[in-house]
C-alpha cells in the first residue's frame, strides 16, 4: 500500500466514524428526554418511607422545597403551597448511589471520539473525569429512571488512571451535576499473576515485573510527597525562598497524599490484597478504598483489620473454575460480616441501571436487605465524605430520591417518581420510549 493509499484510507476511516457518529446521535436525540424536570415545592405523602438512618416511616410524609428535604415524618404539616404526591401502598427510597461506574465518559464502545474513560500514559493523576462528562449522554436518563441518581464516574487506564467525579444525574453541564469534582484518585493495581492462558511469561518474568510496577508506584508516590512538603514549605514562608517550578502531575497528587480526597485501588486476586493491605501501611496520613475485590471473601478478615471499606459488585463470573457460583453473590455478606464496610459499584457504563439488582444478589446471598439497602445508599456516601448530604432521606439533605410500588432490588417493581436535586425527573428514556413504540405495532385484528 503507497503512502498516498493510506492517507486515503485514514480519511475514509475517519469519515465513516464521523458519519457513524453523526448517526448515533441523531438517533440518540430521537430518544432524548422531551419534557423538562419539574422544580419547586413538593410534599410526598402517605408512603412508607425508608430514611435508611432513622428507621421506616409508616405513612410519613417527605417535604421538599427547592434542592432540599426540609421535613420528614409521620405528622407534617404541609403547607398549601406544596403540590401534593399521594404515595399510599407506595415505598419512598433514598436515592441508589453506585460507587463505580464510567457513566457520562463513555458512550459508543467502538467509536474513539465517545471514549473519555482512557488516557495514554501509566500516571496520570492529573486527569479529571469531571472535564470529560457529557450531561447528554443516552445512558443517563436509563439510569435514574431505576432509582440511581448520584454516581461515582472514573477513569480506567494506566497506573494512576486520574480523579473520579461524584456527579447527579441530573443537570446541562458538568458543574451543575457535579457534588464532588475530585472525588478519588483511581489506581489499577499490578498483579502478581499470569494474565490467563495466552500469558506465555515465565513465573520469575510475572514476579520481575510486578515488582517493577510496584517500585515505580512507591517511587511516584515518595515523589508526590516530597514536592507537597517543598510547596507547602513555600506557601509559609514565600518571602524566604524561591518559588519552586510547577508540576501538573505532581500538583494533582498534593489533594491525595494530604488524605483530603482518597484512592480508589481496583485489586481481585487474594495475593494482591494482601500486599495492597501491606503497601497501604507505608501512607498512614492517606485514604485507601479498594474496588472490585473478587477475592474479598478469603481475606476479608485482613481487610477488616486494615480498616478499608469495599467496592464491590455481584454480577459477574467466579474468579476460579472451582468456586461455587455463589462466590460473587456471597462476598459482599462475607466482607460485612467480617466487619468491612460494603458499597455497591457496578463498574458498568450501559448497565449501571442494574445496580439496584447487584444489592438484590447480595441481599439474598447473606448480606440481607437492610445492608443491601445501606451498602447502595448511606454507605457509599460515608466512602467518599457527603453523608451530611446524600444516602439517607433527613431533613436538611439534598432531595435525591425515589417512589416505587415494590422492592426496588426487584426487577419486576416500578418506579414512579424520581427526584434529583430537588427536580422531579421526567420518567422517559430511550429504553421506555423504545418499549412504548414496539409495544403496539399497528397489528391488525380481524
Amino acid at each position: 500500500m503507497t503512502k498516498d493509499t493510506e492517507i486515503i484510507m485514514t480519511y475514509l476511516k475517519s469519515t465513516i466514524s464521523a458519519c457513524l457518529l453523526v448517526l448515533l446521535l441523531g438517533m440518540s436525540a430521537e430518544a432524548q428526554i422531551t419534557k423538562k424536570a419539574e422544580f419547586g415545592k413538593f410534599a410526598i405523602t402517605n408512603g412508607t418511607i425508608h430514611t435508611v438512618t432513622n428507621g421506616v416511616i409508616e405513612n410519613g410524609t417527605v417535604l421538599i422545597e427547592n434542592e432540599q428535604i426540609i421535613d420528614v415524618g409521620a405528622d407534617v404539616n404541609i403547607p398549601s403551597d406544596f403540590e401534593e404526591i399521594n404515595a399510599s401502598g407506595k415505598h419512598v427510597y433514598p436515592g441508589f448511589f453506585d460507587a463505580g461506574t464510567q457513566l457520562g465518559l463513555q458512550e459508543i464502545g467502538a467509536v474513539a471520539v465517545t471514549n473519555d474513560q482512557a488516557e495514554l500514559g501509566d500516571f496520570n493523576p492529573h486527569v479529571r473525569a469531571f472535564t470529560a462528562i457529557n450531561p447528554s449522554s443516552v445512558n443517563i436518563p436509563v439510569t435514574r429512571v431505576n432509582g440511581i441518581t448520584h454516581v461515582i464516574s472514573m477513569p480506567v487506564s494506566g497506573r494512576l488512571a486520574g480523579k473520579a467525579t461524584l456527579i447527579d444525574l441530573y443537570g446541562y453541564s458538568p458543574d451543575s451535576m457535579a457534588v464532588s469534582p475530585n472525588a478519588g484518585l483511581h489506581l489499577n493495581w499490578p498483579t502478581s499473576k499470569k494474565g490467563g492462558w495466552w500469558d506465555d511469561r515465565s513465573d520469575d518474568e510475572v514476579e520481575k515485573e510486578y515488582k517493577k510496577d510496584l517500585k515505580e508506584l512507591s517511587d511516584f508516590l515518595s515523589e508526590a510527597q516530597f514536592y507537597d512538603k517543598m510547596m507547602t514549605d513555600f506557601e509559609r514562608n514565600p518571602n524566604d525562598k524561591q518559588q519552586p517550578d510547577m508540576n501538573k502531575k505532581m500538583q494533582a497528587m498534593r489533594e491525595v497524599v494530604n488524605g483530603e480526597i482518597p484512592v480508589i485501588i481496583s485489586v481481585d486476586a487474594k495475593s494482591d490484597i494482601l500486599d495492597v493491605i501491606e503497601w497501604t501501611e507505608n501512607y498512614p496520613d492517606m485514604q485507601f478504598v479498594l474496588a472490585g475485590v473478587r477475592d474479598g471473601w478469603r481475606v476479608a478478615d485482613e481487610i477488616a483489620e486494615a480498616g478499608l471499606p469495599c467496592l464491590v459488585s455481584t454480577l459477574y463470573t467466579p474468579e476460579r473454575d472451582y468456586d461455587n457460583y455463589q462466590r460473587p453473590y456471597q462476598n459482599p455478606g462475607k466482607l460485612h460480616a467480617a466487619g468491612v464496610k460494603v458499597a455497591i459499584a457496578t463498574g458498568e457504563v450501559e448497565n449501571v441501571r442494574n445496580a439496584p439488582y447487584h444489592a438484590g444478589f447480595a441481599a439474598s446471598y447473606g448480606l440481607g436487605k437492610q445492608e443491601a439497602l445501606k451498602a447502595i445508599t448511606i454507605n457509599a456516601a460515608e466512602i467518599f465524605g457527603v453523608d451530611d448530604k446524600l444516602g439517607s432521606i433527613e431533613k436538611g439533605k439534598q432531595a435525591n430520591l425515589f417512589i416505587a410500588d415494590g422492592d426496588p432490588f426487584e426487577p419486576m417493581n416500578h418506579i414512579t417518581d424520581v427526584f434529583i436535586r430537588g427536580n422531579k425527573i421526567p420518567m422517559v428514556s430511550r429504553h421506555i420510549q423504545l418499549y412504548q413504540q414496539y409495544l403496539d405495532r399497528g397489528a391488525k385484528t380481524n
